[in-house]
């Protein structure tokens, strides 16, 4: 695990009630789940990796709100299939751009059987911060998958 999601694990442990705090709780259970999942996500998409696609569900919702410098905005959904086939297309490209990511001050707050986590996305490639909202949450054999991305980007 990295120094980065240990900290997280830490940090979100300290911000969870005592009931998911306690060694088996749902609530820390889910959390470490998705933790997991981010870990994996950054990993793959540092890595330029297709397979990161692979980690969305069949029935994800994606949004995307892309702000123009003429403050025009224009909010985007796509849906999943379409999604992790845009995603296994870009990352040549991605990575002949070395069109990479950093995401800062993420938060993972439990919701049921799910996950939501938000950070702050920093573009290298495009110097912007952004945020950027997921739902994880278990499929119905138990693996851990994006269920919703909700994005913000500028051209």
């Amino acid at each position: 695990m990295s120094i980065f999601v240990s900290f997280m694990v830490f940090a979100v442990a300290m911000a969870l009630p005592a009931s998911a705090q306690a060694p088996g709780g749902a609530g820390a259970r889910a959390v470490q789940s998705a933790m997991r999942l981010f870990d994996r996500y950054v990993a793959l998409e540092k890595a330029f990796d297709a397979t990161l696609a692979d980690l969305y569900s069949d029935d994800a919702i994606i949004t995307n709100k892309r702000t123009y410098s003429t403050g025009e905005v224009r909010e985007l959904r796509l849906l999943a299939p379409q999604y992790k086939a845009l995603i296994r297309q870009a990352m040549p490209m991605a990575k002949q751009q070395q069109d990479t990511n950093r995401y800062s001050d993420c938060v993972f707050k439990p919701a049921g059987n799910r996950v939501e986590i938000t950070c702050e996305r920093f573009s290298e490639r495009k110097r912007y911060t952004s945020p950027i909202r997921l739902v994880v949450g278990p499929d119905a054999t138990g693996e851990w998958l994006i269920r919703e991305e909700h994005s913000e980007s500028v051209p």
